[in-house]
């Protein structure tokens, strides 16, 4: 992970370095809206580089995306005489995806993400481009961008949508408002972009769709991890569960980082818990769902740092192809734009999230079970009268089981394109997305369980709750009564899910415990 984030110029605006930008910074320019500076020494590298590949090309030398074609048009030559046609009609032809659109906040992302890749002054674009996606970004001006078609490498289908906008083409969101591009370029006192030689290229080859949706998929799931740990805690107090599990010098015999984190957020949480003050005869060995907890969703955490550190890279360098190196008047071919590494990341990501949400299923079975809490079946508050949390079980592990189809791994499933030259690709578009799939199930199965722990806890009326635990419990009480008797659980599941999806169960622990 980056230790440092860019530099802040105000609490709206940030600076763009090329090689600083963490998720945070991303998460905040795409959906806090924050505007965007391209530092000065930034500006320079991409003035340097495209004096470098105008030089060359006047030398005779081939230069891909430059005065030769791209893919398996490769050699074919580009006339000086046809530098603007030609890479007008490479983003035409390269804009082939198919809906669902982003939303704006995941454009923002995007366009942010190729932005700050561009700024490592590889590419030999015109610095205008970056300049524009800039103003789009203070402008607020978000070309429509389809989110399939990319194969992973390079989202050259979707994200020439953005070049397309440049250039007067296509349309956009502004203002709250799906207008033509031309119209909001005009509106924003912004001319039609005119395209040079390397400029095609440099907008359309990029992994920006997939980096930047990956980028706010991480902050997501770091916010989703907290939350699972504070919903484990406020679990084992409602079961009266065996906390020795929780002492911290059994962790630090075996200290996995991720493991030592999310202890850490639990033991927070039950800050205060009367857990700390008896002992429960009947929890000697808790069933691992809730004596593994720590460890399940340190395994998550673990998987998570590895896919933040290694998109982060990408985030803060050149993934383009050729690659100029300035100070050495070199340009190379290069398979940097290969998203492999970090893609494998998600993929480890979601096969861990996956051992998260069955836990938290196998949780909510237990708290159930009479033989195992010493309470009601289901949880009912009368057993003559009611059925109580029969049925949701049912919601839960139905959404277990589309997570575990949707961790199922699809970086190697790649065909071979373009005459056989592009026969390696991982997807990388489809297993962001998956990931935030993934993230919303687990949510709502989350949601699901803390509705369970808040049942048991008020039918043994006796509870002491930890400093964090209560906060999530009042909050959820605040939108959900106890169920006292059947009603529609459609309605409080929703209510339950927003409260975590908003971020306000995990706003109102941390109130708490930090």
């Amino acid at each position: 992970m980056l230790e440092e984030s860019i530099l802040s110029l105000s609490s709206n605006q940030i600076v763009l370095d090329g090689s600083r930008m963490t998720i945070e910074d991303v998460e905040s320019v795409a959906r806090s809206r924050r505007s965007v500076v391209i530092a000065d020494e930034a500006w320079e590298r991409l003035v340097t580089a495209r004096k470098v590949i105008y030089e060359l090309a006047a030398e005779g030398v081939p230069v891909y995306g430059l005065n030769r074609g791209v893919g398996w048009n490769k050699d074919k030559v580009i006339g000086d005489d046809y530098f603007e046609d030609y890479n007008r009609n490479l983003l035409l032809s390269h804009s082939a995806g198919v809906k669902p659109e982003a939303t704006e906040d995941v454009v923002r992302a995007v366009m942010l993400a190729r932005l700050n890749s561009l700024l490592a002054g590889a590419t030999g674009a015109q610095p205008d481009i970056a300049k524009r996606y800039a103003d789009f970004l203070n402008m607020g001006i978000h070309p429509l961008l389809p989110l399939r078609g990319s194969v992973g490498a390079a989202d050259i289908t979707s994200i020439s949508h953005i070049g397309l906008a440049m250039i007067g083409k296509g349309e956009v969101h502004m203002g709250g408002d799906r207008i033509p591009a031309s119209d909001a370029l005009m509106v924003m006192g912004l001319e039609p972009l005119r395209l040079g030689p390397k400029d095609g290229l440099a907008i359309v080859s990029s992994n920006a769709l997939s980096a930047g949706n990956g980028a706010l998929a991480l902050f997501d799931i770091e916010e989703l991890l907290d939350t699972a740990d504070s919903v484990y805690a406020l679990s084992l107090e409602a079961i009266r569960g065996n906390i020795s599990p929780l002492e911290e010098a059994v962790h630090f015999k075996r200290p996995f980082p991720g493991q030592l984190k999310s202890l850490a957020m639990v033991r927070r949480s039950l800050r205060g818990s009367g857990l700390w003050n008896g002992f429960n005869p009947d929890s000697l060995q808790d069933p691992l769902s809730f004596r593994d907890a720590c460890q399940i969703h340190g395994a998550a955490r673990d998987a998570y740092a590895y896919a933040r550190q290694q998109l982060e890279v990408h985030l803060n360098s050149s993934d383009d192809n050729p690659c100029v190196l300035t100070e050495e008047r070199r340009i190379l071919s290069c398979a940097n734009y290969d998203p492999i590494s970090w893609t494998l990341g998600f993929e480890m990501l979601g096969s861990a999230l996956h051992h998260v949400s069955k836990s938290s299923c196998y949780r909510m079975i237990k708290l159930g079970d009479p033989d195992f809490t010493g309470l009601s079946r289901f949880l009912t508050a009368d057993p003559s009268r009611s059925v109580g949390f029969c049925t949701v079980q049912k919601t839960a592990t139905s959404l277990d089981a589309e997570i575990r189809h949707l961790s199922n791994p699809v970086s190697s499933d790649y065909f071979s394109l373009a005459g056989d030259m592009e026969d390696h690709a991982a997807n990388s578009p489809y297993v962001v997305s998956k990931a935030r799939e993934i993230v919303d199930r687990v949510t709502y199965i989350l949601a699901i369980e803390a509705l369970h722990a808040a049942q048991a806890i008020d039918l043994r009326t006796d509870m002491t709750l930890g400093e964090g635990t209560r906060a999530g419990y009042e909050l959820l009480r605040s939108e959900v009564p106890f169920l006292s008797e059947d009603r529609n659980q459609t309605i409080d599941i929703e209510r339950a899910y927003l409260l975590l999806k908003e971020g306000k169960w995990l706003k109102a622990v941390r109130a708490k415990i930090n």
